[in-house]
């Protein structure tokens, strides 16, 4: 494929996502309307009256556990041991944005924006159901956020392509330069480092 017809299909996909973000945002404010909640600072508030209607789908914890399947029961210890490192990494990838990336010149990423837990406030879980939706929604949005800041050192220190095409790559890998080109990775390394110290185009 020529390198432009590739440059083309980038920007076709960069300008699809931008507009799929907006009909997200779209959606998103038309399930707050459907479902009669709204967001105040980051705060989920529900009607009284649709409280006390999820209330009534809630199931009482003992029910819960009785009925709980016994490989859930067994292998509950198993997958709560791992908040243990996720918070230690939460920790260090952390400490080492602040420190390095300042050094770098590298705009921070912004945590609060991929760790989002907000399904506590649903009145139809229990408090296992609710311990479990933090638990999820802290582990993976911490996996988004750790990406992101390893994404942004790759482009600081190694900006290149690999040789053969990788699944689901990170967004700033489409920017790098081709693998072998010699020639244009010093010609672009510079470029891609200041590209880092803009907010909203490492955002």
């Amino acid at each position: 494929m020529p390198h432009s017809a590739f440059e083309e299909i980038l920007t076709r996909i960069h300008s699809l996502q931008t507009e799929l973000e907006r009909e997200f945002e779209s959606l998103y404010t038309k399930k707050q309307k459907q479902f009669n909640y709204e967001l105040k600072k980051g705060k989920v508030i529900f009607d009284e009256g649709i409280r006390k209607l999820h209330k009534q789908y809630r199931m009482d914890l003992w029910p819960y556990l009785r009925d709980a399947r016994l490989g859930h029961v067994l292998t509950a210890p198993m997958v709560y041991s791992v908040i243990i490192p996720l918070v230690l990494l939460d920790l260090f990838v952390t400490l080492y944005q602040h420190i390095c990336f300042r050094v770098y010149g590298i705009a921070l990423v912004k945590r609060s924006k991929y760790l989002v837990i907000d399904r506590q406030h649903l009145d139809y879980l229990n408090i296992v159901e609710k311990l479990n939706c933090v638990y999820c929604g802290y582990g993976n949005g911490l996996i988004e956020y750790v990406r992101e800041v390893f994404a942004r050192t790759e482009q600081y220190w190694c900006p290149i392509k690999h040789a053969s095409h990788l699944a689901n790559q990170h967004r700033h890998a489409q920017n790098f330069v081709d693998f072998g080109d010699a020639e244009r990775y010093r010609q672009e390394l510079g470029r891609l480092r200041r590209q880092l110290q803009n907010k909203e185009e490492a955002t």
